[in-house]
């Protein structure tokens, strides 16, 4: 029979250990139910409003990383050897409040107070990342905070309480000694067992081998789409694999044609590498999720599941990005690491399902530089400018040399049951000159080649005229208006 391994964290400073906690159980009902932590809220159990906001410590090459993360879709095993920061655990010991704290109550920014600790709690992270808070923009506080909802519409005195909480003065004991805290973590690393109920390998050999023992295992990552499935769906794991400690996968190569992303790198640091050879995609990088997902989810593991409406496959298709799966090889007298390679739109079969074999795990996202004469943009339109799922996602690549269209990547989402490829407007596209008449010849081609549905979001008509406004859109960005969108930081009035 499977083991249930302890999960052992780090509260106040101090190891905390829990016995027979289920390998499906979110750190939410760990937090309030098991811990009686109740100043974590439970608001739409779906990473979206951020009441249940906390923040974890981990070491990371040596040094102490902390990061928001939503607990109500987080697993409470993928948090064994790590930090755990609540708003109960900042103040300190003679209860003064933290700085974070203090700010938010001399700007008053908390009104019916029930989404205040998961504020609080962003505030903590910002502060701790920042040298306490110094330097921080509006603009920041709002691309930070944009994981946060305040039902009360409070977000004014919120961002300014984000701005003045550096000038606060840190009461004693509330500072996080990193020496302290880093030496705590490392004597509190999870000891390998094997034939857990909750596998969390380190090493990629590892991870495969188990992936092979257990096909049936359910394989999480940040947990930002599995963790509604518990919450939503109700459904139960018997045993769960975590492929987030696997060293190999946490790493972003560097290649002179292309960078490889493994796929437990988070998508905060996939989109950084991103930006890194393609600066303006930043913006969209800040609109894809809250902080808090961004922080937890990784790429892998959005592309993994394969949601029509999943903004990361359109740009990856449109990018030319392909895949790399793996699998454990048993031989005769040992096994092997076996591996295939696949256009990122060859993955997926139909609704959620891909071509993946049960001992197949997706490992590495390989995604081309840009070459001389490509221009790429990706739009996202959705009913809420922050922290939302799209409507329609369209990315586009085209290269254009001497004023003719040479190639064209068209990546679509939110039209069919699987993030697709235009290849018809493509088709419309190459050999042609890059010019108004070709590009409403692709508009009428691109509004014709898919057959959307209406739902929730949108109707079919809609994503439809929106697709081509978005491929007439580009056109006139790549004529030089710059006046045509919101992409600009929307700014709260006073």
């Amino acid at each position: 029979m499977d083991k249930v391994k302890p999960i052992r964290i780090l509260r106040r400073g101090q190891p905390v250990r829990l016995d027979n906690v289920p390998p499906d159980r979110t750190l939410l009902e760990l937090l309030r139910e098991d811990l009686r932590c109740t100043a974590v809220k439970e608001g739409c159990g779906e990473g979206d409003c951020g009441a249940c906001t906390v923040v974890l410590g981990e070491v990371v090459d040596g040094e102490l990383r902390h990061k928001a993360i939503n607990s109500c879709i987080r697993l409470a095993h993928s948090v064994d050897g790590m930090a755990v920061y609540t708003a109960e655990d900042i103040v300190s010991p003679g209860g003064e409040l933290h700085p974070v704290q203090e700010a938010l109550v001399r700007c008053h920014g908390s009104q019916c107070g029930f989404c205040t600790p998961g504020f609080v709690m962003s505030l903590f992270g910002m502060y701790v990342n920042s040298r306490g808070g110094q330097g921080i923009t509006r603009a920041q506080a709002q691309a930070d905070l944009s994981g946060n909802l305040c039902r009360c519409t409070g977000y004014r005195p919120i961002l300014e309480a984000a701005q003045q909480m550096g000038a606060l003065p840190l009461p004693t004991g509330c500072a996080v000694n990193a020496k302290a805290t880093v030496a705590a973590l490392l004597d509190l690393r999870p000891r390998s067992a094997s034939r857990t109920t909750y596998q969390r390998p380190t090493r990629l050999k590892a991870l495969l081998q188990a992936r092979a023992n257990d096909p049936r295992a359910q394989v999480v990552a940040g947990t930002t789409d599995v963790g509604l499935w518990v919450t939503k769906q109700h459904k139960r794991f018997a045993s769960v694999l975590d492929v987030t400690a696997t060293r190999e996968l946490l790493r972003v190569e560097n290649y002179p044609h292309h960078v490889a992303i493994g796929a437990a790198v988070t998508l905060i640091d996939a989109f950084d590498a991103l930006v890194q050879i393609r600066p303006h995609l930043r913006r969209f990088a800040e609109r894809f999720a809250g902080l808090p997902v961004r922080n937890s989810g990784t790429l892998g593991g959005n592309v993994a599941n394969g949601s029509p409406i999943g903004d990361s496959m359109p740009l990856l298709i449109a990018l030319g990005a392909s895949v790399v799966l793996m699998r454990w090889k048993k031989g005769r007298t040992k096994g092997e690491v076996a591996h295939r390679e696949l256009r990122l739109e060859d993955l997926y079969t139909g609704y959620r399902t891909n071509v993946m074999h049960s001992d197949e795990l997706l490992c590495w996202i390989k995604v081309p530089k840009p070459i001389p004469g490509e221009m790429s943009r990706v739009y996202k339109v959705s009913k809420r400018f922050d922290d939302d799922i799209s409507a329609i996602c369209l990315a586009i690549n085209l290269t254009v040399t001497n004023g003719v269209v040479r190639g064209a990547s068209i990546g679509v989402g939110g039209v069919a049951a699987v993030p697709v490829r235009a290849a018809g407007t493509e088709t419309a596209l190459v050999g042609q000159p890059w010019n108004e008449t070709t590009v409403m010849n692709a508009i009428a081609r691109l509004r014709n080649e898919f057959q959307p549905i209406s739902d929730m979001r949108a109707s079919a008509a809609y994503r439809q005229t929106v697709l081509g406004n978005l491929l007439r859109r580009f056109w006139l960005e790549s004529e030089g208006l710059t006046d045509i969108n919101l992409e600009n930081p929307l700014e709260v009035s006073a």
